[in-house]
């Protein structure tokens, strides 16, 4: 199965496969590729034009020359209600079947004919061992309809739909070997950069314990570059990306850039460790496109005081004959959803 994310402006494809046999925890990356979106084809984690969305999938297929045809997919967080639920241990299948959907009327706004609900058993509760916690998940059908359609016009049949951060969490456990004390114990931050929307996933002993979306993202830097350097939005990327901007572009325009993501990323921690009772944050990692900015990962360093890292999933794997091995490289921090989804084939 490959992990296929749709994101604000690109469609990014990966496909893993396990080395060593299953649950051996080795794999390597079989195929890769990324399709630029047309602006507005998304917006706010909603696909406004699934042909064209549709295409892009049938483009990046083609391009990574990947054979498989099942994909799992991710809905952004903002758009998916979770709630842990606590029910008497002694359910069986079709009483808790009864009993969640009875609860989850309370907590989903809409109708649930107009949701798709999932649930899955967590374990026993530890207060209370007579009772397990089992977590929901809610979100509107037609955001689901909408990437399944998607998916089908570019040529694949969807086989899981995930959350984002759920994506990233598991994307993690190829990261935590990494990390000091392979993340035992670590209050860890890692926060997604993307185009249009940043996010915080923070992780305790490797579960997410808080998620907080707050929009901000590298579309500000290309926007900046385009208003000071009188080019189109276009023109404005492909130089963010590939160089031959003026040699007054770092001192005026990417430094006062790289000082505001350093804020929001301290902002964000600051609304978790308002929010909950951790106190301090042990490492910050660093994610999305905007994330491979050189020295972006020092200055946060600098700033916080906290250790941070550039997320990269691949530094222990191996890499097949037909990817790039350097544009993978490139994309590295760009493609942790896209990881944790095609992590789902060996579930």
């Amino acid at each position: 199965m490959i992990g296929l994310d749709i994101s604000s402006s690109v469609v990014k494809l990966l496909e893993l496969s396990e080395q060593g046999g299953r649950g051996s925890g080795r794999y390597r990356v079989e195929a890769y590729a990324v399709e630029t979106l047309l602006p507005n084809v998304m917006v706010e984690g909603n696909i406004m034009d699934v042909e064209a969305v549709g295409r892009a999938i049938r483009s990046v297929v083609k391009k990574a020359g990947t054979k498989a045809k099942k994909a799992a997919v991710a809905v952004s967080g903002s758009s998916v209600i979770t709630k842990t639920l606590s029910v008497p241990a002694s359910l069986s299948e079709k009483e808790l079947e009864a009993q969640i959907e009875m609860e989850a009327d309370q907590y989903v706004p809409v109708p649930l004919e107009e949701v798709n609900l999932d649930w899955e058993v967590i374990g026993p509760n530890e207060k209370n061992p007579e009772m397990m916690d089992v977590l929901l998940a809610a979100c509107r059908s037609e955001t689901v309809d909408e990437r399944v359609a998607a998916i089908s016009l570019g040529g694949l049949e969807c086989e899981v739909v995930d959350v984002e951060g759920y994506a990233l969490e598991r994307a993690c456990t190829v990261l935590a070997s990494q990390w000091p004390n392979g993340g035992e114990g670590l209050t860890v931050a890692l926060l997604d950069i993307g185009a249009t929307t940043t996010t915080l996933n923070a992780l305790h002993n490797g579960m997410t314990v808080y998620t907080r979306e707050q929009n901000f993202g590298g579309r500000q830097l290309t926007e900046e570059i385009q208003r000071r350097y009188g080019l189109s939005f276009e023109e404005a990327g492909m130089a963010k990306r590939n160089g031959g901007l003026p040699d007054s572009y770092e001192a005026e325009v990417l430094d006062p850039f790289k000082e505001a993501v350093a804020q929001q990323v301290n902002r964000a921690i600051q609304f978790f460790l308002g929010a909950t009772p951790y106190n301090h944050v042990d490492l910050i990692v660093l994610a999305g496109g905007t994330s491979s900015i050189p020295g972006l990962d020092e200055l946060i360093q600098d700033r916080l005081g906290v250790d941070t890292l550039v997320a990269n999933p691949f530094t222990h794997m191996s890499i097949g004959s037909r990817v790039d091995a350097q544009a993978l490289a490139n994309d590295a921090p760009a493609m942790m959803i896209a990881c944790g989804l095609a992590l789902r084939s060996f579930d």
